[in-house]
């Protein structure tokens, strides 16, 4: 049987791909904690600079797979368990790792793949893409992070209407709330996303973990607690190699090489 996640190394670019086109890369318990142990091994693994989370085939993520509810229902808490504690152990992974993570998303991008989708720093869409928080269609509310990023992103009202109506959303209309950085044609998804994690993988990595970091916990910060959480991390990126190269390389006029540390 393949393995449900697969991880490929193009120098200090890391791609973890799901690896089950047959089912749309719908996640059960397996791939889920593989998708986690992934996101573990990158995250203790410092020459990866950027990530690309995707999926073979025709779909990036159609959500849990819901066929192993079915197949004992009074089972299905105990296995919905265990898919969600490793995917959430993913996620916080996604959220807190020390380099950017670029979304490729085509086909379906459904349930748990919304969720994973909005988890990382950066999500190009292909034009066939189409979004569906598709959780109430089974009864179930959403798990796997969208109901604390999804509101950020688009605001309450919108996020409700996604959540509760589970009503497809276009790549288009996705680029327009902002659930994604940009759309592209299909045929150009793999270069453009490859493109995007190769110039990531390039900059200030510490930089952009500060960034990551920053962002992240500005929504539990007031202004104050924000300003000196900046002036803090302002002062440790003196202290790197990358700020001395941009630095430089800003006084001399030439582009920096920076080397992430």
């Amino acid at each position: 049987m393949p393995d449900p996640v697969v991880v490929e190394r193009q120098g200090a670019v890391a791609s973890v791909l799901l690896n089950r086109p047959e089912v749309l890369n719908a996640i059960d318990e397996t791939g889920a904690e593989a998708l986690h142990q992934a996101f573990v091994a990158i995250d203790r693994d410092p020459d990866v600079r950027a990530v690309i989370l995707g999926g073979h085939g025709r779909a990036f993520m159609a959500g849990g797979d819901v066929r192993r509810f079915a197949a004992d229902p009074a089972r299905a808490g105990e296995v919905a368990d265990r898919v969600i504690t490793a995917a959430h152990a993913a996620i916080r992974l996604i959220v807190g790792l020390h380099c950017p993570v670029v979304a490729r998303l085509q086909g379906a991008v459904a349930g748990a793949g919304v969720s994973f989708a909005l988890a990382c720093d950066f999500a190009l869409a292909a034009e066939d893409a189409r979004f569906t928080l598709a959780f109430t269609r089974i009864g179930a509310p959403p798990d796997t992070s969208s109901t604390f990023f999804l509101p950020r992103l688009i605001g309450r009202r919108r996020a409700i209407e996604m959540a509760m109506l589970a009503d497809p959303v276009t790549a288009a209309e996705a680029v327009a709330l902002g659930l994604v950085n940009r759309v592209v044609p299909t045929d150009r998804l793999d270069a453009e996303v490859h493109a995007l994690a190769e110039r990531l993988a390039n900059g200030p990595t510490r930089a952009f973990a500060a960034v990551k970091r920053l962002m992240r916990d500005s929504h539990g910060r007031d202004l104050d607690a924000q300003l000196d959480a900046e002036r803090t991390a302002f002062l440790d990126a003196t202290a790197t190699e990358d700020f001395r190269e941009g630095v430089a390389a800003f006084v001399e006029k030439r582009a920096a090489a920076f080397r992430g540390v």
